[in-house]
């Protein structure tokens, strides 16, 4: 095989890559060795801002292959028939920690796939939990400054997780999901994911469904213990990346079951909860579980940083037949992706390598940092025009329907919609087990044991009367475990 000439970044290339060029052997550097330049200037831009959340997360290809017929809720080309197939890309991650964290962190995981569609690109942005903490999207940067580090010590505070926790008790559901053994999956292979939200889907008789998607692994689910998580933190912080890469690698690829739940607009409008709120579920004995497809990993990355910390999704990247729903968190986010991708990769991140649709893709977008015309070269940038063959497809037009209210306002979220504990109730008496349970209540209290200050106390009995809420059992062994007093007047509040 011959060999190949080192070059610059340009192609030129050179010999000296070891030794930069002075001024006698132990002289001063000169200016004029670009080489050194060139590789110095190249390495302290070799990192791009990590993800605000999710930034630690590991990711592969793979295949998507649709099982069941589904056609009459979309008309989406992928589902027009069982045994159509798109390339994939799954990233998982963790949601509070940096980049450098442990990734068997107690903590919700990250469920991000990229289906490559004929339709373009369909991203689902989920996690591996099917609810969480707040239900409106004005309220995440205030949760996730409590997840982070205290400004002053930039440090990690049980203090205010729980301070936060206590005063919004819609996170209820999702915080008892957390501190559960859930919230330590054993690896990313062995748990579920959900695209959480709902969202929609529209046949080819423009008539539309609201859905819920379910990733079920096959691998069955397996987690830590709050003890054995904390151990491979320290032993393994990269446990769950080397997890998945040694699976796929040794061709044990891991698949996931995948399904929907229906609702139709008439049972929407008679559900006992707001259908679009993310803090609560749909039961599966009301709203069945209904096949679709199967989705497999098989494929590592080549390049860490080109394909996985490159990698962008965003819930607005949509095709035709599935769509967004009223859910306010969901609203917030089909903003709020595409805004940060463009802040941290950049405003043609789409055209890299993972995030570019393999299909066609004809528009009048240009320019901007990075940009490839390899896609587009010299064609006209406006339109209309007289010189291209782009012409807009009609039967692409967005679904319309009419408002329940054209009254504009800040609704309280909360207003004619404030049970927060029946389904949190009801997931730890009938969706958990006796051993779950008790797992629960000693990762609670351990967690809890954190909370210190002048407001500990409060704090504490502030989130003691959610628990109660929830469910008595679960309060007073928390309550216990705190060494905390229960007196008539807590009891009587949690009422």
């Amino acid at each position: 095989m011959d060999n190949k000439k080192l070059t610059t970044g340009s192609g030129a290339p050179y010999f000296e890559h070891q030794d930069s060029q002075t001024v006698g052997s132990r002289g001063p550097v000169l200016l004029q060795d670009f080489i050194l330049q060139e590789n110095l200037a190249h390495f302290v831009r070799e990192r791009i801002p990590e993800r605000i959340v999710h930034a630690k997360g590991t990711g592969a290809y793979g295949t998507f292959t649709v099982t069941h017929d589904i056609s009459q809720y979309t008309k989406a080309k992928i589902f027009s028939k069982v045994g159509n197939s798109c390339r994939m890309f799954a990233r998982f991650s963790t949601v509070g920690g940096e980049k450098g964290s442990a990734d068997t962190a107690r903590d919700p995981r990250g469920f991000a796939l990229k289906f490559y569609t004929e339709d373009g690109n369909w991203d689902l942005v989920g996690n591996n939990t099917p609810v969480f903490f707040i239900k409106d999207a004005k309220k995440f940067p205030d949760f996730i400054h409590t997840q982070k580090r205290v400004p002053k010590t930039n440090l990690k505070s049980a203090t205010m997780m729980w301070d936060f926790w206590s005063l919004n008790p819609e996170s209820l559901h999702q915080v008892l999901i957390l501190m559960s053994d859930r919230g330590t999956p054993y690896g990313y292979r062995h748990m579920h994911g959900f695209g959480s939200h709902t969202f929609s889907m529209i046949n080819d008789k423009n008539e539309r469904v609201w859905v819920k998607f379910h990733f079920k692994t096959k691998q069955g689910i397996k987690n830590f213990s709050n003890d054995e998580a904390t151990k491979m933190a320290g032993e393994n912080p990269d446990f769950a990346q080397e997890d998945l890469c040694n699976a796929i690698d040794n061709g044990d690829f891991p698949k996931w079951a995948v399904y929907i739940q229906v609702m139709t607009e008439e049972q929407a409008k008679e559900f006992r909860w707001n259908p679009f709120d993310i803090t609560k579920v749909w039961f599966q004995g009301d709203f069945p579980l209904i096949e679709v497809g199967e989705m497999e990993l098989n494929e590592v990355p080549v390049n860490y940083f080109a394909h996985v910390e490159q990698s962008t999704f965003s819930p607005s990247n949509l095709i035709n037949g599935i769509s967004f729903s009223p859910d306010k968190m969901l609203q917030g986010r089909l903003f709020s992706y595409p805004d940060a991708h463009r802040y941290r990769v950049g405003v043609n991140a789409h055209q890299l390598e993972v995030n570019r649709c393999p299909f066609a893709i004809n528009n009048y977008q240009r320019d901007g940092f990075m940009a490839d015309s390899s896609e587009y070269q010299d064609k006209t940038n406006y339109h209309p025009n007289s010189f291209d063959d782009i012409v807009p497809d009609s039967s692409y037009k967005n679904f319309e329907y009419e408002l329940d209210s054209n009254h504009v306002a800040n609704f309280n979220r909360n207003e004619n919609d404030d049970d927060h504990y029946t389904q949190p109730g009801l997931l730890y008496t009938k969706a958990m087990n006796q051993e779950d349970r008790e797992h629960l209540v000693n990762n609670i209290i351990d967690a809890m044991s954190g909370i210190d200050g002048p407001k500990r106390d409060e704090i504490i009995n502030r989130q003691l009367c959610h628990f109660f809420r929830a469910n008595i059992e679960l309060g007073m062994k928390v309550a216990s475990g705190l060494s905390v007093n229960i007196d008539t007047n807590m009891m009587n509040h949690s009422k």
